[in-house]
Parts: C-alpha cells; sequence; structure tokens
C-alpha cells in the first residue's frame, strides 16, 4: 500500500456513514406476544417498507404488520451509494439480452418507477436529499471508449437523452487525468441519502398505521389452520398474506437460496472537501459517476461535499456466508484508496473518515426475480445486485399485483414469471465465482476481451455482479 493511503485511511471510522448519524431514529418495539393481520412483510430494507407503504395506499383499511431482525434501513438500504436508477434490468444491453420483446415496456415502467418514487419522497416530506442528477460513465482504457460509443447508440434507440464525450467533455464534467471518454445521461438516475430514505419511508408507514416491529427476527412461515404464521422469538405473528424482502440474508423459503448469491461490496467516504479542492474536480452537475471495467468502481458526492467513492470487489465467502465481521476488509479499503488517488491525484492529503461493507443479492441475471408459494399466498423477490434503490419499489409493485390484484401488466411480464439460472450448490459454487472473477479481471486486462469461460456464461445467461 501507498504512504498516501495508509495515511488517508487512518483515523477511518469503521461503520456506515449514512448510518453514523446522530438523526437516526429510535428503534420500533420487538414484537412480543401474538398479532393478526391481513399482510405481513417481512424485511424491513427498501423492499419491504415500499410494499407495506402502497398497501395501505392501495387500501387503507388493510392490517399490515412488518417485521425487521435488526432496524429499519440496517443492511443494504442503508450502507450502498446512494444511486436510485430508473433502470429495472441492470442496465439496458443487459435487458435487451433477457427480455428483448419486453424493453420498451421495461424502460416506460422503469422511468414511471423513478417519478413515483420522487412524487413519494415530496408527498411524505422525505428530507433524504434527493437530486435527479443524471450519471456519468467515464471510460479509463481506450476499448472502452467504443463500448460507450455502443452503449449511446442503443440508448437512443430507446428514446434515452444521453451525450456522449470525448476526453476533454468529460474532463469538463469530471476532472480526472484517467479519463478518455464518457456518456452522460442526464434523465435516468437519482442521488439520495439511502438511510434517510429508509428511515423516511418508515415514518410514512407507521403514519399509515403500519405497525412495526424490529429487532424481531422471523423464523419460517408456516401455514397452520387456514392461516400463515411467523413465529419469532417473543411472539407470532398469524397472516392472510405474506411478502418477503429479505434480500441476501438467509431465505425463508429455501427455494430463493439458489438463485442468489450475497456478495460483499465495499465503501469509503473522504472527508468534506473545502471549495478550491471540489473545484480541482469539477463535478458541476453532481451527476453519480461509474466507470466502465469490468470491475468497475461508482462515486459521487455527498450533500456535504465529500467523495463516496465504492465498488470494484465483489466478494463472495463459502457457502453463502454472510456475517458481521466482514463488513470491514483492509485489503480492500487499501485497494480503494489507492484507485482513488490514481483518479484524482489532485486530491492527494484528503482523508477518509468512514469505512464499510454491506452484503448484495446477486443473482445469475442481474436483475430482480420473482415467486410465490402457499398457493398465491406469499410472495417474494430478490436478486437486485446493486440497483434495489430504485427498482424494490417496481418489485413492491409486482408483490402486492400478485397477492392483491391477480392478473395485471406487471405480473404477466416476462422478467417477473421467469427466473434466473441457478447457481450450482457448493463446493463448485465457491470455485465457479473464483474462476469468474479471475476471468472478469483478466478481461479487463486485455482490452476487454472475455475468454471462454466468460463467453459461455454469456451465451447460458449467467453473470456475477455487485
Amino acid at each position: 500500500m501507498t504512504s498516501t493511503a495508509q495515511a488517508a485511511l487512518s483515523g477511518a471510522r469503521p461503520k456506515p456513514f449514512w448510518l453514523d448519524d446522530a438523526t437516526a431514529p429510535d428503534p420500533c418495539p420487538q414484537l412480543v406476544g401474538d398479532v393478526d393481520c391481513d399482510l405481513a412483510v417481512v424485511g424491513g430494507g427498501y423492499t419491504g417498507l415500499w410494499t407495506a407503504l402502497m398497501a395501505k395506499e392501495r387500501d387503507p383499511d388493510l392490517e399490515v404488520v412488518l417485521v425487521e431482525g435488526r432496524q429499519v434501513g440496517w443492511a443494504a438500504s442503508g450502507r450502498n451509494g446512494g444511486f436510485c436508477s430508473s433502470s429495472l434490468t441492470h442496465g439496458l444491453a443487459n435487458g435487451i439480452a433477457r427480455f428483448p420483446d419486453e424493453m420498451d415496456v421495461l424502460e416506460r415502467l422503469g422511468n414511471e418507477n423513478l417519478d413515483g418514487i420522487a412524487r413519494s419522497v415530496d408527498k411524505y416530506g422525505i428530507d433524504c436529499t434527493f437530486e435527479r442528477t443524471g450519471e456519468l460513465t467515464v471510460a479509463t482504457e481506450q476499448w472502452q471508449v467504443g463500448e460507450l460509443a455502443k452503449v449511446a447508440e442503443q440508448g437512443r434507440r430507446y428514446g434515452q437523452n444521453v451525450e456522449l464525450l470525448d476526453r476533454a467533455g468529460v474532463r469538463e464534467e469530471v476532472d480526472s487525468p484517467t479519463y478518455l471518454g464518457g456518456l452522460y445521461d442526464p434523465d435516468s438516475t437519482a442521488m439520495l441519502n439511502p438511510a434517510k430514505l429508509a428511515w423516511g419511508l418508515r415514518d410514512a408507514c407507521l403514519r399509515l398505521g403500519v405497525r412495526i416491529y424490529e429487532n424481531t427476527r422471523v423464523y419460517s412461515v408456516d401455514a397452520i389452520r387456514g392461516h400463515l404464521q411467523l413465529p419469532t422469538p417473543r411472539g407470532r405473528v398469524a397472516c392472510d398474506q405474506v411478502a418477503i424482502g429479505t434480500a441476501a440474508f438467509p431465505p425463508l423459503l429455501q427455494r430463493i437460496r439458489a438463485f442468489v448469491l450475497p456478495v460483499y461490496d465495499y465503501v469509503l467516504v473522504t472527508e468534506p472537501l473545502s471549495a478550491d479542492q471540489l473545484a480541482t474536480v469539477g463535478w458541476k452537475r453532481r451527476s453519480g459517476v461509474s466507470d466502465s471495467g469490468n470491475q468497475f468502481h461508482y462515486y459521487r458526492l455527498t450533500d456535504d461535499n465529500r467523495i463516496l467513492w465504492g465498488g470494484y470487489d465483489a466478494v463472495y465467502h463459502y457457502n453463502n456466508s454472510v456475517h458481521s465481521k466482514r463488513d470491514q476488509r483492509p485489503a480492500t479499503f487499501h485497494r480503494l484508496a489507492e484507485h482513488f488517488f490514481a483518479t484524482f491525484p489532485q486530491l492527494t492529503g484528503v482523508r477518509f473518515t468512514h469505512t464499510w461493507g454491506g452484503v448484495t443479492d446477486t443473482c445469475s441475471r442481474f436483475c430482480a426475480f420473482f415467486g410465490g408459494a402457499h398457493a398465491g399466498r406469499l410472495a417474494y423477490a430478490a436478486g437486485f445486485t446493486g440497483l434495489g434503490v430504485g427498482a424494490s419499489r417496481f418489485a413492491a409493485n409486482v408483490m402486492l399485483d400478485r397477492l392483491l390484484e391477480g392478473t395485471t401488466e406487471l405480473t404477466e411480464l416476462r422478467m417477473v414469471r421467469s427466473k434466473p439460472v441457478p447457481f450450482p450448490p457448493e463446493p463448485l459454487r465457491y470455485g465457479l465465482v473464483a474462476l469468474t472473477r479471475w476471468s472478469l479481471a483478466r478481461a479487463d486486462a486485455r482490452d476487454g476481451r472475455r475468454n471462454l469461460w466468460l463467453r459461455g456464461l454469456d451465451r447460458f445467461g449467467i453473470g456475477f455482479d455487485s
């Protein structure tokens, strides 16, 4: 590790920046005793919160209970970068490859979904610094410049208002000596404070009458005497219907496990930049930024002008292991810090204040999948692969349509009716992930050329990402 990176990381707090907030709400009480309801929602991240909120918006008389094993927003919903994308398919190219006949509809639904998030933030007064900044994708290798031109052409065919930038143009947006070109999409992405969005949705749910129980782990979903029952450490929820949004954590339905890889992603945040420091970088439109490698970085400005810098490593642990001890990974933090100063050498001397990691629910098709159980009385969504900030609201609508409406435009989508290719069991799963990570790094080092293994995965619609 370079001395610059080492000095910058010295003293950083091992805690998610977004959750390190004195205004965080006190948790709701733990469930004690037995409760009955019409709809039980398991999981207090975005998927569960949107499901509970919009269930009450659809039918104010519906009795809704939300149960969360820790605190609302504690996991991925409070640890991500705060990129809220309109894409439901992890980008246009991925969607075209998997759902070509539906992409016009999925693009429309994605744009409507992002607009719906903006309306809810305004309606419920959620102070999450929601900014429609757009996103800038940058090329840092010559082969990526041509790839961005193809992405721009594809986006325009689907009505996207994208702007292809040369080296001078991209450096006018955000100044780094590593940039060779860029693609600016002004409409598809908003920046927000992810923890405050979760807390704001929690408050909105409570105002509409949702009963929320935190620090209440659900052990199973059991069908008993005509009801679904959710046993917890000190009580039980009996309900007519269940919606599950537990992301990468061990699923209540064993069938979900085959489709989800819990992948760890890591993030740094700098101290606030001074006006002079920020001027050396530019960033006039405050857009979110990502680079174009297979192993990519994502980064953005916070509302107090820190730079959040994350990505690159996507780490899977044997047998789907998830544990709080994995939230800190010094080797990755050191690598990210070195990459940061290679990208922005003009910020040498800036220090990082927070380091953290979190687990992402990755699936082989890179976008959410859906399903049900118990004769249609249970619905679930998982597999967001890093774009759940926005797509979770769409997923909530899918689950509510399945539970409350029956057949709708959403439930008839091939994206909703189909499943990704499942991952194999261990030990093959771990070995194949390791081979894929090695192959992706090799492709980045070989001008993007994908080896036989990656081409085979492409052919069968299988991927690995965070």
